[in-house]
């Protein structure tokens, strides 16, 4: 390996540890409550070097996001695979996303964290735009999935993938919000067999994309 090659991994490494000792923070404490000088002390740094790396508390915020997206997104497309059909890959799509806010619950919080609040003025900032990115390939293989389906017959032909594809991620986000404020209210007060219900809801929604 020669110096550059080892340099620039020294150097991504560094900046890794960073976002994990920030995660740890945000996770934590919160958002909010969280300073950069805090996370510089986390990380081992001075806080000079901490912004060679990220130049606000908002471009880490962002980063943990793009950790979290690329997470989802492989849960997506190992629920794609399993799929035979659009429908079926739609409908283990939206498992995988309830799956995915029980398995990583952090990442779940902060992205909704992140789609509830505008950023200010970050518009033109790298960070934001890979976060928007990694937004958009994540909704673009829920989109994808529901192409499938209107092709092969399963969805009906009349509807905007992508359109669908930001419907289902509204509906199942909710669903998923409100299981998580009042999960152990519904089972244990109601009796309400929770993966029942998240199957109920999405074969609810299913019926309403395919073919009378």
């Amino acid at each position: 390996m020669g110096i550059a090659e080892r340099k620039e991994r020294e150097k991504q490494q560094r900046r890794n540890d960073i976002i994990d000792a920030a995660e740890r923070l945000f996770f934590k404490k919160g958002y909010e409550n969280t300073t950069m000088d805090q996370v510089a002390e986390e990380a081992e740094l001075s806080k000079g070097t901490l912004y060679l790396y990220f130049k606000n508390k908002e471009d880490l915020y962002l980063a943990i996001n793009i950790r979290g997206m690329g997470l989802l997104q492989g849960m997506f497309r190992q629920a794609v695979q399993k799929g035979n059909t659009g429908i079926e890959k739609v409908e283990n799509i939206g498992r995988a996303y309830y799956e995915f806010s029980k398995k990583y619950p952090d990442y779940f919080s902060a992205m909704i964290y992140y789609e509830s609040r505008n950023i200010p003025d970050m518009a033109e900032d790298s960070c934001f735009q890979s976060c928007e990115e990694q937004g958009m390939q994540t909704l673009q293989i829920v989109a994808d999935a529901v192409d499938t389906g209107m092709k092969d017959g399963t969805i009906r032909d009349d509807l905007d993938p992508l359109m669908v594809a930001t419907i289902l991620w509204g509906h199942t986000t909710g669903m998923i919000q409100i299981l998580a404020l009042k999960e152990v209210h519904l089972r244990e007060v109601h009796g309400v067999n929770i993966e029942e219900l998240i199957g109920t809801s999405l074969s609810l929604t299913a019926r309403g994309l395919t073919p009378e």
